[in-house]
């Protein structure tokens, strides 16, 4: 088995910040074409709006491996008892649930990140 290599704080910092004018781009790009036609239902701004900012990263992670941001910065989300998969999609909603909780805690937690082990700033 080979060593994995996690990512660190400044890397995920960058693919978050990546990630987050993505997600701004796309809703430019959603309320744009919205504002293309005349009379656009109220639940179909919402839907899309929530499309965008709720499956994102699941969808993402789940089919490519990473999002946007973690592409571009060169990370990887991969099952860990397979290597060459991605994780599956309930998963990557368990991770993005977990993952938005948590939010900027996870990342003063987590200083290097080690299979098995995990040092803390604290």
């Amino acid at each position: 088995m080979t060593e994995v290599n996690y990512p660190g704080v400044f890397d995920r910092v960058k693919a978050m910040t990546t990630d987050a004018i993505v997600i701004i781009v796309f809703m430019f790009i959603a309320s744009y074409v919205f504002s293309l036609f005349e009379n656009v239902p109220d639940y179909a701004r919402i839907i899309a709006f929530v499309f965008i900012f709720l499956l994102y990263d699941p969808l993402f992670t789940s089919i490519f491996g990473g999002t946007i941001g973690h592409m571009i910065i060169g990370i990887r989300v991969k099952r860990e008892s397979n290597e060459q998969k991605n994780i599956l999609f309930p998963l990557a909603i368990l991770r993005f649930v977990v993952k938005t909780s948590l939010g900027i805690i996870s990342l003063f937690t987590v200083l290097e990140m080690k299979k098995g082990k995990l040092f803390t700033i604290i």
